[in-house]
């Protein structure tokens, strides 16, 4: 692996906002509090010390590149799901790829019956926050029992000096089936229009990112409700085709992860942030290079056999210019 890509001049003027489904990252510790049992040197997935690491260096490399290409350096701020707790977010930003890149965090625990989170990286020199919270989306399962899923994060804060808010989520997936989880999804996509219409009833004309791995398609009835009811701009809309996404099953690929927007990031007033672009980090050392599955995330598991690899999805990014 290269870990010295080519150098591009630094962007000033560009910041980076990503998102990264990481892949199940546990520690190797057992948690009373959390289904963590297949994530033990113990368990039949053996997920020992090194195997961690080895994902520790990986995941912290990916991050350190992604938007490099454009602006000369790594994010300025990237959502993160499927982390354990605080102690792995802590062990990530302090792994070598990313030590010097000035990362704080912002974590949560939340209800989650896999026991994972969603949480926020970012630069301290580039982020400022001012405020964060979780918001529970209440679920029912077939029982009739509350069905926990991952609280969704709202972090405020200053990006380049200008109030922005990010929305980070990972919502339930379609283990049981699309149609048959579809409801819950549109339940997180509802609890988002709350947030949303909150924050711009106590703001002027607010900014805000909404991104995450909503486990469905940028043609969803989810996503959908969410362009039409806030009038929110989704770029992925134009990057999902049937030989590219972040995520893939049963060979087809589906682009799960996203990042959508209000439409006041195109105002292009001066010394204020508008977007300029988005796209799928899909760089070819995320993927296989060979086999049946060429081309796909090269992921840590498939299964119980240990890959190796980074993640089953490539991190998606916007960049916004000053």
């Amino acid at each position: 692996m290269n870990d010295t890509p080519e150098a591009t001049p630094i962007r000033h003027d560009l910041q980076t906002v990503a998102f990264y489904n990481l892949e199940n990252l546990f520690d190797i510790y057992d948690d009373q509090q959390t289904n963590d049992n297949d994530f033990l040197p113990t368990s039949r997935k053996k997920w020992t010390p090194k195997r961690y690491e080895n994902k520790l260096r990986k995941l912290s490399f990916a991050i350190s590149n992604i938007g490099k290409t454009e602006t000369g350096k790594h994010p300025a701020i990237v959502g993160l799901a499927e982390i354990e707790n605080a102690k792995v977010v802590k062990d990530l930003i302090a792994y070598k790829h990313l030590k010097d890149c000035n990362y704080n965090y912002v974590h949560f625990d939340s209800l989650d019956e896999r026991g994972i989170d969603v949480a926020l990286i970012y630069d301290k020199t580039a982020f400022k926050p001012t405020h964060s919270e979780t918001f529970r989306v209440y679920l029912i399962d077939e029982h009739g029992h509350p069905d926990y899923t991952r609280d969704i994060l709202l972090v405020s804060g200053f990006l380049d000096n200008e109030m922005v808010h990010i929305i980070v989520n990972h919502w339930s997936s379609r283990r049981e089936g699309t149609k048959e989880t579809e409801a819950k999804r549109i339940a997180s996509a509802d609890r988002v229009i709350e947030i949303i219409t909150k924050l711009q009833t106590e703001n002027t004309n607010p900014k805000i990112i909404v991104i995450g791995d909503f486990n469905d398609d940028p043609s969803s009835n989810s996503i959908k409700k969410l362009v039409v009811n806030l009038n929110l701009y989704n770029p992925m809309n134009l990057l999902h085709t049937y030989s590219r996404g972040t995520t893939t099953h049963n060979f087809k690929w589906n682009l799960f992860d996203q990042i959508l927007f209000t439409t006041n990031f195109f105002e292009a007033t001066s010394n204020t942030l508008s977007f300029d672009k988005a796209e799928i980090f899909d760089d070819d050392f995320l993927k296989l290079f060979n086999g049946k599955y060429k081309g796909k995330p090269f992921r840590t598991y498939l299964g119980p056999k240990y890959q190796g690899g980074y993640s089953d999805h490539f991190p998606v990014y916007a960049i916004f210019k000053k």
